[in-house]
């Protein structure tokens, strides 16, 4: 979505933008200067809280939870009405401690600082679900793939405070496969040496009041090559690791392939899934991706269980290409899964991703989301090698628009330390975050559709609508939607999410120009009355 122009410079500004791209990906990630795309407004200097309004926790287990606000430090918080058992540290707005009684609590916050202050409710949930809105975070695969490392995934945590992500709800911090190495005398996986102190890691990560992610497979071998959460023999050992056919990094040496898919790419005889749930545990993990293909009942359950035996809450993610048949057991035993194989930085493959989403609408409620992959913004590679995101402006702003009006989860995936302002800009507007993690937890659906325009709409929680205009074309278009078609009563304020400022005021119909590969996010509010 950039700032008007003509329909035939589009094209032109499209493929000079691509070239530029390239050219940056030649260099390693020279990054192209974006800041004249940027839409969203700095935060004020005056105190604001983000994020969900709505946050579940299952009796009893560890309770962390840091109030996103951004405006000048320092910052004072305070929160009345907290359930028995939690407490409010009122230098670093973080929430902590266990409550053991099942209920729904109305806890009021305040954030304060010299120029003034902010109030707002947030709903504890204390019950059998967790994940109440999607998750928010970020996953270290679409950057640096297989060379992740313990300093690589704490740069991430750090970049994530202080750029101020974690102010506007981002929490999770994602190791992705690549950190195995053999299994310890507790039965488990171990990491290897680019991992030297999990414990120490987690500790850190949960010290900048952030949670700590992990990556696992019910195979014998993960798609990278290290071991999953099975294996053929009793003692947890490997044929190939005790035959020496592996890297410095316990990563099995098969350059061809062959052994992977072969061998390691199936179930073994044995389970070490208690183990393994066991170790994350120790660890303080808060949040698994378990990947594998194709998804299936029976070790869906048994992970599940096991997690379920911790007394801490981890988000379980199933990866990839969930099949669609079983959409009732994802639902019931997931907090995400995958619908897709993973994504790339093309407008094609985003887009095909993006816009094919619809099946799983039924699906996708609080504590259970259909995931449609990581968000392809920034610096990435799946390696040593970086380049910046080859979606152009307006791409990456369909992107963003989309996966929130998907209620998809939002898991970065570029190196955090490198964010240049166009990206973090993206990532840090509240009012599209605050579609993302509407409490009514509804997938966008499309209203209308003709050729490359469709019109996606999200019933919000407080009777206001979220439209997303967007047009897949090539040519600049102009498109539009009645109140009547939307079902809205009386006049209604159009409001610019990305921009956050009031459109037009309409008791009829509202019409717009989307840029090609664009997208117009607005809110349609009040909305109707939710009042009975």
């Amino acid at each position: 979505m950039k700032k008007p122009i003509l329909s035939a410079l589009a094209a032109l500004i499209l493929a000079a933008y691509g070239g530029l791209v390239q050219q940056a990906s030649a260099q390693n990630a020279q990054q192209p200067d974006m800041s004249q795309y940027i839409l969203t407004p700095k935060p004020a200097d005056t105190p604001r809280i983000n994020g969900a309004r709505i946050f579940g926790v299952r009796p009893g287990s560890e309770f962390l939870y840091t109030i996103p606000a951004t405006g000048l430090r320092p910052m004072t918080f305070a929160a009345e009405g907290l359930p028995k058992g939690l407490k409010l540290d009122p230098k670093t707005g973080r929430i902590t401690g266990r409550v053991a009684t099942p209920g729904k609590y109305v806890v009021h916050l305040k954030a304060s600082n010299a120029l003034g202050d902010y109030e707002r409710d947030l709903r504890i949930v204390v019950g059998d679900r967790i994940a109440l809105t999607p998750p928010m975070g970020w996953n270290s695969w679409n950057c640096w793939g297989q060379s992740v490392t313990q300093e690589r995934v704490l740069s991430s945590a750090r970049a994530m405070v202080e750029k101020g992500l974690v102010n506007h709800g981002w929490s999770y911090i994602n190791i992705d496969d690549g950190w195995q190495s053999r299994r310890g005398r507790n039965g488990a996986i171990q990491p290897n040496d680019k991992f030297p102190d999990m414990e120490a890691l987690s500790k850190e990560i949960h010290g900048m009041g952030l949670k700590l992610g992990i990556y696992s497979s019910p195979w014998v071998g993960t798609y990278a090559g290290h071991i999953g959460s099975y294996a053929d023999n009793a003692e947890g050992t490997y044929d190939w690791i005790e035959a020496g056919k592996y890297d410095e990094h316990y990563c099995i040496d098969d350059p061809e392939g062959k052994v992977s898919a072969g061998t390691n790419y199936r179930h073994g005889s044995h389970s070490f899934v208690e183990a393994d749930v066991r170790q994350w545990g120790a660890w303080g993990i808060d949040y698994l991706k378990y990947d594998w293909n194709p998804n299936d009942y029976y070790h869906v359950r048994e992970m599940y269980d096991a997690l379920r035996s911790l007394d801490r809450d981890v988000v379980f993610s199933l990866s990839n290409a969930a099949p669609y048949a079983d959409a009732p057991l994802w639902m019931e035993f997931s907090n995400c899964w995958r619908t897709t194989f993973d994504i790339r930085d093309t407008w094609e493959n985003m887009s095909r991703i993006g816009f094919s989403q619809d099946r799983w609408l039924a699906f996708n409620r609080p504590g259970s989301w259909a995931d449609p992959d990581m968000l392809v913004v920034g610096e990435l590679g799946w390696g040593e090698h970086l380049h910046y995101t080859k979606l152009t402006a307006d791409e990456q702003y369909t992107h963003i628009s989309l996966w929130s009006l998907l209620a998809a989860p939002l898991l970065i995936g570029c190196d955090m330390a490198r964010m240049d302002d166009f990206t973090i800009s993206l990532l840090t507007n509240d009012e599209v975050i605050d579609v993302n993690q509407d409490p009514l937890g509804l997938q966008a659906f499309p209203i209308w559709q003709n050729g490359d325009q469709v019109i996606y709409v999200k019933h919000l929680e407080d009777g206001a609508m979220a439209v997303g205009f967007f047009n897949r074309g090539w040519q600049e278009v102009k498109m539009g939607i009645s109140l009547g078609q939307l079902g809205l009563r009386g006049e209604q304020t159009v409001r610019d999410l990305w921009r956050q400022q009031d459109l037009t005021r309409t008791n009829d119909r509202f019409e717009t120009r989307v840029a090609p590969h664009g997208v117009v996010l607005v809110k349609f509010y009040p909305g109707n009355s939710r009042q009975r």
